[in-house]
């Protein structure tokens, strides 16, 4: 079976997460920068796992296969409640409260995915699955116990989420006039910002609502629960690793339908983010920012804004001092010069109009 789980869809993911972070960080959104952080994570994990299990099952790193699953079962928790904690800022605001509650949302966005982590080897029932071309996933013992701790963990927050953004639509209705003004006073959330974020919620959590939702179906409806006796009975033999190719024996068309949807969710989501607030004027600032930044200091080439400028001399007679001006011509009374000297200045900007203010 030809693969399906390209490293690059995971790579570009990462690049376009990368791209989103200036704007989060100046507006010191925690909620969204956790979940700026958690779906670069599941990329980068995607993309390295893609490359090493690529055609095959070998157990190759499994020390890095032990820290990669975890980081999963946290991040699968982290996505929807950073989804909640931004839906529950949105709704503050449009309710007229303006401060942050950064203590309940590192809390929520930081600490509940750790949490669940390490609640994770109650329901562990070996050390991780190899899957062809997917690498390591989390090993888990399908029961009534893990199905708390691990999928309702994230289907209530996205659920939660939905209940927020709902509360948060009908007081923006309620208070169109008084939430004009209360956005007046938040330096870095503008009303398009404010509807990115709402679109972001409602949309991404309805997504993972029904992810999760068909999850628990496919693992725990179609598969059954097994009963969870006691911790020997689940953790025998816990040193098992599980390999599976991708062939017919092990996943029938419609299974493997359903592990690549699984898959591409996280570059998917990735992608929903860069194309909601990588595409406005303020990302546009950021690129040229960092595009100037890269040429003056790594090319060492003036910046491109620099080739739409025009010069003149700030000392009498002294064309070796210059001031960066405008080239547009009626900006200027002054009469043509005669031809200047060519300088080193005149061959890298030709069509720079060079005006002696001295005559």
């Amino acid at each position: 079976m030809p693969s399906a789980f390209n490293p690059a869809a995971p790579f570009v993911g990462l690049i376009l997460d990368f791209l989103t972070l200036p704007q989060h960080w100046r507006s010191r959104n925690l909620a969204m920068l956790s979940m700026i952080g958690w779906l670069s994570t599941y990329n980068l994990i995607y993309a390295i796992n893609a490359v090493i299990w690529e055609g095959n099952v070998d157990v190759r790193v499994p020390v890095w296969c032990d820290i990669a699953t975890k980081i999963k079962i946290g991040a699968d928790v982290a996505v929807p409640v950073c989804f909640m904690c931004i839906a529950k800022r949105l709704n503050r605001i449009a309710s007229g409260v303006e401060t942050q509650q950064r203590v309940s949302d590192l809390w929520l966005c930081l600490g509940l995915p750790f949490l669940t982590m390490g609640l994770h080897i109650i329901v562990q029932g070996h050390r991780f699955d190899i899957l062809e071309n997917i690498g390591c996933i989390p090993a888990v013992y399908t029961s009534w116990l893990s199905m708390f701790i691990l999928e309702l963990s994230g289907l209530i927050p996205a659920i939660v989420a939905l209940v927020f953004c709902g509360l948060t639509l009908f007081k923006l209705y309620r208070r169109r006039v008084a939430f004009r003004t209360t956005l007046s006073t938040q330096s870095f959330l503008t009303p398009s910002r404010f509807i990115r974020l709402m679109i972001t919620t409602l949309f991404l959590g309805t997504w993972n609502s029904l992810l999760i939702s068909v999850v628990i179906y496919k693992e725990y409806y179609e598969t059954g629960l097994e009963p969870w006796t006691s911790w020997a009975q689940v953790h025998f033999h816990f040193s098992y690793i599980g390999q599976y190719p991708l062939s017919e024996k092990f996943f029938s068309p419609a299974t493997f339908i359903y592990t690549y949807v699984l898959w591409a969710a996280i570059p998917f989501s990735s992608l929903c983010v860069f194309l909601l607030f990588g595409l406005g004027n303020e990302a546009m600032k950021d690129y040229r920012t960092s595009v100037d930044w890269i040429r003056q200091n790594i090319l060492r080439r003036p910046a491109a804004h620099e080739f739409r400028c025009g010069v003149v001399p700030q000392s009498n007679g002294d064309r070796s001092k210059f001031k960066i001006l405008t080239t547009d011509a009626k900006q200027y009374d002054e009469k043509p010069l005669p031809p200047t000297p060519v300088t080193p200045f005149v061959i890298l900007y030709p069509h720079a109009a060079v005006v002696d203010l001295a005559a």
